[in-house]
Formats: C-alpha cells, structure tokens, sequence
C-alpha cells in the first residue's frame, strides 16, 4: 500500500470530489476537501472541510496548508454564467496552483475536459490535436491548462486529465433527465439517427486514472492524457441498454437532428429547456477520444463499458431517488429542471 499522503481536492463536495474523497479514503489517505458547498455526505467525519471559494486566496492557502497532492476538480460547469466560469475556472486555478508551488506541494492535477476540442473533425482524437474551445466554458478549460503548462515549467509536476463526460454514483445533472424518464416507463428521443459513438466513462475508472497519476514516477506522468471507456458502441445501442434494464420494453426514439436541434436553440434562448449548446449540437455526432497513451504510459485499464456505467448510475438513481426528489439546479450533483421538456415526455 502506498504511504499515507495528504491530499486537497478542490471541489470535494462535487460529484467528482466525491467519488475521489472516497477512493482516497479507502486507500487510508488524510483528505482535505475545499468547496463553497457544504460536505453533506457520510464521510464528513473522515475528513477535513475547509468551506471556501478557490477564488479566494486567503481560503486556498489555509487548506494548502500540509498538504502533499492537490486534484484540482473545482470548475464552474457550462450553466453558470459566463464571468464565473471564466473567474472559477481560470483565475481560480492561477490561485490554486500558485498556493500549491508556494507551499512547495509534490503534485497537482488538473482535471480539465475533452471539451477543449470542440466540436471536431476526425476521431479517435489525441492529446496532440488542436484545441478549440467552444463556448465560455470550453475557452476557459484551454486557458486553465496554459496556467497548467507554465507552473510546468517552473518544475512543477503537474499531470493533465481530459476525460469524456463522466458518469457514476452521485451523477444526476442532465442523465437525471434520462433516467426520469426510464423510471416512468417512457422510450427516449434522441437527436439525429443515434448510429453515432459518443464515448463516456465511469467515475471509478477516472478516479483510478487520477491515483496513477499521484503514485507513478513523477516524470511519467508530467504529461497530458485523454482518459474515456474502453468499450462503447453507438448513442442507441448504449442508452438503449439503459431502458432494457428499466424493463419496461422501451426505445430509443431517433428525431431528426437538423429540427430538433433549432427547436432546443430556441428553447434554450427562451430558458424553457436545460440543455446548452454543447449537449446538443454534439449529442449527434461521434465524440471519442484515444486512451492509447493512458494505457500505455500509466497503464490505465478502464473497468466499464458505456453500457456498464449508465447502468451502475441509473441503479444509483433509482436507489437514491428519495433523496433528491424536487431538487433542481445547474451542477453535476442534482437533477437539472426539465423545463418544457416535462412536458415532451407525455409523447413517448
């Protein structure tokens, strides 16, 4: 077993945050979580909870204080506004990296996103492709990573993840969306034909792929990798496993995309639907990513196929549902409101 460390991970009440506060804990490692929201889980007496903005220095520095990792998790996701994204996303790493060089931390890990690719041209893509960021959101992702790249420089060990849209216990956001609807025996549209492969990952294979990064030899992992499911076949097949399972004898229903995807845009400007333009104008298109490098430089070995995660998450959902029923907001930690969209789901 490896030494007992001391780890911060930024955004520890999130759903990412979690899952890795867990997996760490498991581990037998002091954690240190630092969120503006509050630690609500049943760990909360196994660690140590500093409530603060990583905006805020003075916060940052007193939950550095000790510390040997950082994984930095803490993000402003697309539904915020534009000035947090980019203030949480950018200035907030600056302030967190730069606590972390002063307080002469081993190693931080950002976890960015595969968003810093856009909207692409070819697939498999690879850690070496241009990046192209689209929306506040994806800009803000490129701009964090230059941040990344210059502590790099100054000696730092500071190791980039780009995982696919990650899925898991605790994950709810827009899958909630999906998964209310399985629960209630309804088929599920989807945008364009369905036959596109859009890659995700379950949260227990980023959490290993971020622990290979904290133990293995530091000028291995000084690197930039891509992290995603091994295994995955098309939007519908995949999804499609999901209602199988819900047993109600569902489908997925294909519309086509051109209309669907203007209707959403009106939608989305009248604030009547949660979806952003990142979900859908990419939900018809192939999105996967290579984990070649993963694989070979850290040795990564993802446990769960596409079909595998939303399964083990809508079972969470199910399981968990007392506990979230009638909340709504915009982070990954509950479900988003279904706006006119409640309304749409009368017709499958």
């Amino acid at each position: 077993m490896a030494e007992q460390q001391t780890y911060l991970i930024t955004g520890g009440a999130g759903f990412l945050g979690i899952n890795m506060a867990r997996y760490l804990l498991a581990r037998g490692h002091r954690v240190v979580s630092l969120d503006i929201a509050d630690f609500t889980y049943p760990e909360r007496s196994q660690i140590i909870e500093i409530k603060g903005d990583i905006r805020d220095r003075a916060a940052v520095d007193r939950a550095m204080d000790g510390v040997d990792i950082v994984i930095h998790t803490a993000a402003a996701l697309p539904l915020y506004t534009p000035e947090d994204i980019y203030t949480t996303d950018i200035v907030g790493t600056r302030t967190v990296i730069d606590s972390a060089f002063q307080h002469g931390v081993e190693r931080f890990i950002q976890v960015s996103s595969t968003a810093v690719y856009g909207i692409p041209d070819h697939h498999p893509l690879l850690e070496t492709d241009k990046l192209d960021g689209v929306g506040p959101y994806g800009k803000a992702k490129i701009e964090a990573q230059e941040v990344c790249l210059e502590y790099r420089k100054k000696g730092m060990c500071v190791p980039i993840i780009r995982p696919k849209s990650f899925i898991g216990p605790e994950r709810l956001g827009v899958f909630a969306l999906f998964y209310d609807w399985a629960k209630d025996g309804r088929g599920f549209p989807m945008l364009g034909s369905g036959n596109n492969r859009y890659q995700l990952l379950d949260v227990e294979d980023l959490c290993d792929a971020i622990y290979l990064c904290c133990t293995l030899p530091k000028d291995v992992v000084n690197d930039t990798f891509n992290i995603g499911a091994k295994a995955f076949t098309t939007m519908k097949e995949d999804y499609q496993a999901v209602l199988d399972y819900a047993g109600y004898g569902k489908k997925i229903v294909p519309l086509p995309a051109g209309p669907a995807i203007f209707a959403l845009r009106v939608l989305e400007a009248l604030k009547l639907s949660p979806l952003y333009k990142w979900v859908y104008e990419t939900a018809s298109k192939d999105s996967f990513v290579s984990i070649e490098k993963a694989e070979k430089v850290l040795g990564f070995q993802p446990k769960y196929s596409n079909k595998d995660a939303l399964i083990r998450n809508y079972q969470w959902y199910l399981d968990n549902l007392h506990a979230f029923q009638g909340q709504s907001g915009v982070s990954h930690r509950v479900p988003w409101k279904q706006g006119i969209l409640s309304l749409a789901k009368l017709f499958f």
